[in-house]
């Protein structure tokens, strides 16, 4: 008599197994890296800004006054010659803000063409997603010269409808006193070539506050990167601007004071591979776990006897 022999389904290969594995680890290494790709380097201190300088200009450094409220009440004077308020420009977007004075000829453009170029860079527009306040700590200098540099400041941004969203302001020595004191930029007066005191020295410095007038961030140099800087905005504005994206990686970045620019946070990123690692692992455990639906299987053949 001969029997047909039923052989059961085998089990999945080892191989599904292994493919799971790797799908998870590529899933982590895929989080970890989109961090670590935009922030792979670590920039030199804030606080090296002041190393090596002498003596009589360690004063002209900057102390971070992080949610230091501004003087909005402050006066000042617009480059078209108009009695505006500091506040003003504030109430609606994040603000990027610069202290200089306009007759600097050597690192104050800087500061500037610095500012402007990494601004055109964040995908982000002035006088739609943020405001632009550069505020000059010369009493001497006048709208005429704000009104100059605020042309050239355009030309560097490369868009010249930005003009209602960028502000180059003048003031009595009172109100550069508020201003200054509440960013924590100090400056000294310094002999020029010439044997005048009509030169300052000063930190290479901008700052972003936020809609209501807070300080948020402070960037140095003269180089600033335009994706610190739009995520710095993002920031401030309490996320009412940005992207997805954006939001990502400000979950996996913090800012660094000391450092001066956001960094990629360890912690953040792990808990977040790991999460993603449990999703993944749920659900293909899930599609192994799940019964096949009913399939017809052809009758067995007949006994032979």
């Amino acid at each position: 008599m001969k029997t047909a022999v039923m052989i059961p389904q085998s089990l999945r290969p080892v191989r599904i197994k292994l493919a799971v594995w790797a799908g998870t680890l590529l899933a982590a290494i895929a989080v970890t890296g989109t961090c670590l790709a935009q922030y792979s380097t670590v920039p030199s201190s804030m606080g090296n800004v002041q190393r090596g300088l002498p003596s009589y200009l360690q004063h002209a450094g900057i102390d971070q006054n992080l949610n230091r409220q501004l003087p909005l009440s402050a006066p000042f004077v617009n480059s078209a010659g108009k009695p505006v308020r500091l506040g003003d420009y504030f109430g609606k977007r994040p603000v990027v803000m610069a202290e200089v004075y306009y007759s600097c000829g050597l690192l104050c453009p800087q500061v500037m063409h610095g500012a402007a170029e990494a601004l055109s860079k964040t995908g982000l527009k002035a006088g739609k997603d943020y405001e632009v306040v550069i505020t000059s700590f010369d009493p001497a200098d006048t709208p005429q010269l704000g009104a100059a540099e605020k042309q050239r400041f355009l030309s560097w941004l490369g868009d010249p409808g930005a003009a209602p969203g960028v502000h180059f302001l003048t003031a009595a020595q009172p109100s550069i006193d508020a201003l200054s004191q509440a960013t924590g930029f100090h400056y000294v007066r310094v002999a020029g070539p010439d044997g005048k005191m009509n030169q300052f020295a000063h930190s290479s410095i901008i700052m972003v506050a936020t809609p209501d007038g807070r300080l948020s961030k402070y960037f140095s140099g003269i180089e600033y990167q335009p994706r610190d800087l739009r995520l710095a905005m993002v920031d401030a504005s309490n996320h009412r601007i940005g992207s997805v994206s954006d939001l990502f990686l400000l979950y996996c970045c913090n800012y660094n004071p000391s450092a001066g620019r956001y960094t990629v946070s360890i912690l953040r990123v792990l808990s977040l591979a790991a999460i993603v690692m449990m999703i993944i692992v749920g659900g293909i455990l899930f599609l192994l776990t799940r019964k096949p639906k009913g399939r017809n299987f052809p009758p067995p053949p007949a006994t032979a006897v």
